[in-house]
């Protein structure tokens, strides 16, 4: 067991440099290249004038094409490391916060690509593959005993439960991150008019279809939540911070797609709902922190 979980460690090391390679490599892609063009004018008079114009353009097809090899490269061993963790410990690696976050960065970087993928565009990559690039950082700021192998307390023995309430929860999130991604483009697109990037009615799309993926997982997550804490706690429904907190962020998406669907809201309203969405997603992810309660045996308070 303990070789399978060094084995994992080295293949988390491994997605942890995959993915800032292709920050890095889809950053450069996204923000573009600046040209300065001169022109050069007769007057009247027989004198001339210069003028110069600052034109921006696409960054490098080749780093984008980096991007997504590497985000692949990210992608594999995180799927490795995952896969080698589970098969040591013998269940799903979901139980505390090195495992979620380990998770979570397989799921993050598989969703962009499957976004990716399906609508043919890079520039996501440089927020969602940055997401993911920066839960790597915090997996290694996390105390080294959380890389351990460790029994399951009994309220996390209810497995088949367990693995998918915490997993439609990381999906949930995952999808959430790129329509985060598509909402910020959006208001980069239309504030600066930065042509190199997708069209505003690409980006509203994304952050829609993301929504549609990720609301009902995360409806699914206070379901099954709400049955298991019955199980391992007596009761339904406690108003825990962190049951709380996935309640609220349910409800901005649940604003979301009402406004969007029944009031027709398109464009920058729709794009700062989701802005505020990903920051309760993030609240809700690290309420631990802050608040403890029920939810508090993660492995940090």
């Amino acid at each position: 067991m303990e070789t399978l979980v060094k084995l994992s460690f080295y293949c988390f090391a491994a997605s942890s440099v995959s993915l800032a390679a292709s920050a890095v490599s889809y950053i450069a892609f996204s923000v573009g290249r600046v040209r300065v063009r001169q022109a050069t004018m007769a007057t009247s008079t027989g004198s001339t004038v210069t003028t110069s114009r600052a034109e921006y353009f696409p960054g490098p097809a080749v780093a984008g094409r980096f991007g997504s090899m590497l985000a692949g490269f990210g992608a594999f061993f995180a799927l490795l490391a995952v896969l080698f963790r589970g098969i040591a410990a013998e269940r799903v690696p979901l139980s505390n916060m090195f495992e979620f976050s380990l998770t979570f960065t397989l799921a993050i970087s598989v969703m962009y690509l499957i976004f990716e993928r399906a609508y043919g565009t890079r520039q996501l990559g440089a927020i969602v593959v940055s997401i993911a690039f920066l839960m790597t950082v915090y997996i290694w700021m996390l105390p080294t005993n959380l890389r351990e192998v460790d029994p399951l307390i009994p309220a996390l023995q209810a497995r088949p439960i367990m693995t998918a309430h915490v997993s439609s929860a990381i999906f949930a999130y995952a999808t959430f991150a790129v329509s985060f991604a598509a909402g910020a483009l959006f208001l980069v697109r239309k504030k600066w008019n930065a042509r190199w990037l997708p069209s505003l009615e690409m980006l509203d799309d994304i952050g829609f279809r993301a929504v549609t993926i990720g609301f009902p997982l995360l409806s699914l997550v206070l379901i099954l939540g709400s049955i298991w804490a019955h199980d391992a706690w007596g009761v339904y429904w406690s108003w825990d911070p962190k049951e709380t907190s996935a309640l609220f962020t349910w409800l901005v998406y649940a604003v979301y797609l009402h406004t969007r669907t029944l009031r027709g809201w398109r464009g920058s309203r729709s794009a700062w709902i989701l802005m505020f969405g990903f920051a309760a997603v993030l609240f809700t992810y690290y309420g631990n922190y802050f608040f403890g309660g029920l939810h508090a045996y993660g492995g940090v308070n």
